[in-house]
């Protein structure tokens, strides 16, 4: 865990999250765990006295509750204490135009993922970042757990050798029962292709596996062959999917994604191996990471042990023994985006593991030929 030595808190923005919204509190806890925020302005909801009325829940101050982003970006941009950050928190379908908003007013962005619907409008993103060198964070927020951490540095290090093959999974149960009929708001925006994009599942926890994939071994995928699923009946976007993938390095992959399995909350895990040994991680339980060199008795590393290296020890907030988890690992990608963000108003260079809009517009072309691919069958299409 870093600690920034911010002269003061960072002021925060925020778009969506507003009463009712799970994501918004989440990214609100997230800010303050290692105090490096204050969150000062918001446009909570897209009906504006919705929006205002979340501001006053969280204490904002009234002339800084805006009914719209983009009153909100010209507002702030013009303010000498104005934010020094956004966090946008919205249905996918509202990404872009918001930080598009934000980045054109010159002020930083938090994004939840996945970047966009579209890859056109991701690439663009990309663009638009490089253009004005600001800072953008994507928060795959997988990334910030420190056995995620360990992982990855250890598959950097050849403690695996080449890597052969990558397993990833994400399974939940929430959606076996055509819940977006059911009066619940979290359902029907994730259900709906005019907010979600043109995938279910595969666009709302497909890319958490996929992105931990690419995360940890650092391998760049080649090729995809997809076959997604509706097996609620009338419901508009995929519920399951099955890949199987190619990466450059010539490692073979396979992802499941799945909101309609019985017994699953959050079952997301990834199991790497490579020519010398194993590694596996749940995030169900997430202090713990299984090492298995190849030919002796696998080894259980636990965040906060003996075992635990640099890499993790660098984002670990407690001993051992005690549970660290979703909340601190969200966090961990706020905090190394206030650490970038200090060190771009010190005009320092900055590097990070937080993900960036260059991960968010490989997500979004992962979204894309996934699709594309099930649509064709589930043959296998260049990535």
């Amino acid at each position: 865990m870093s600690n920034g030595d911010t002269p003061r808190r960072l002021r925060l923005g925020m778009v969506g999250g507003g009463r009712g919204a799970f994501i918004g509190g989440v990214h609100r806890i997230a800010a303050r765990l290692d105090d490096r925020y204050e969150l000062v302005a918001g446009a909570l909801a897209s009906d504006p006295d919705r929006a205002k009325a979340s501001a006053a829940d969280l204490h904002i101050a009234r002339d800084r509750a805006y009914g719209s982003f983009a009153e909100m970006a010209a507002a702030e941009a013009d303010r000498e204490d104005g934010i020094d950050a956004v966090s946008i928190v919205t249905p996918n379908h509202v990404h872009f135009a918001a930080a598009k908003a934000f980045l054109e007013a010159g002020i930083h962005v938090i994004c939840d993922k996945p970047l966009t619907t579209d890859l056109s409008d991701a690439e663009a993103l990309a663009g638009l970042v490089e253009q004005t060198g600001l800072v953008f964070s994507l928060t795959h927020n997988y990334t910030g757990y420190p056995m995620v951490r360990q992982a990855r540095d250890m598959v950097r290090s050849g403690a695996l050798g080449e890597i052969r093959v990558i397993q990833a999974e994400y399974p939940q149960d929430w959606l076996s029962t055509k819940e977006e009929d059911a009066d619940n708001a979290q359902a029907q925006w994730r259900t709906d292709p005019t907010r979600s994009g043109p995938a279910g599942c595969v666009g709302d926890i497909g890319t958490h596996a996929y992105n931990l994939a690419r995360f940890v071994t650092g391998l760049t995928l080649s090729e995809i062959a997809a076959d997604l699923h509706t097996f609620v009946p009338g419901r508009r976007l995929d519920d399951n999917a099955h890949m199987m993938l190619r990466f450059a390095n010539g490692a073979k992959g396979m992802l499941w994604s799945s909101q309609v399995s019985p017994g699953n909350e959050n079952a997301l895990r990834i199991r790497v191996y490579g020519e010398k040994g194993g590694l596996e991680w749940s995030q169900e339980d997430p202090n713990y990471l299984t090492y298995s060199p190849l030919g002796e008795a696998p080894r259980l590393i636990t965040r906060g042990g003996p075992g635990a290296n640099d890499a993790a020890a660098a984002v670990t907030r407690i001993p051992s023994g005690h549970p660290e988890g979703y909340l601190e690992a969200f966090a961990q990608l706020y905090t190394e985006t206030a650490d970038m963000i200090l060190a771009h108003q010190q005009g320092a260079p900055a590097e990070s593991l937080v993900p960036n809009v260059s991960d968010g517009v490989d997500g979004v072309r992962f979204i894309t030929r996934a699709v594309e691919s099930s649509g064709k069958g589930g043959g296998w299409i260049a990535f």
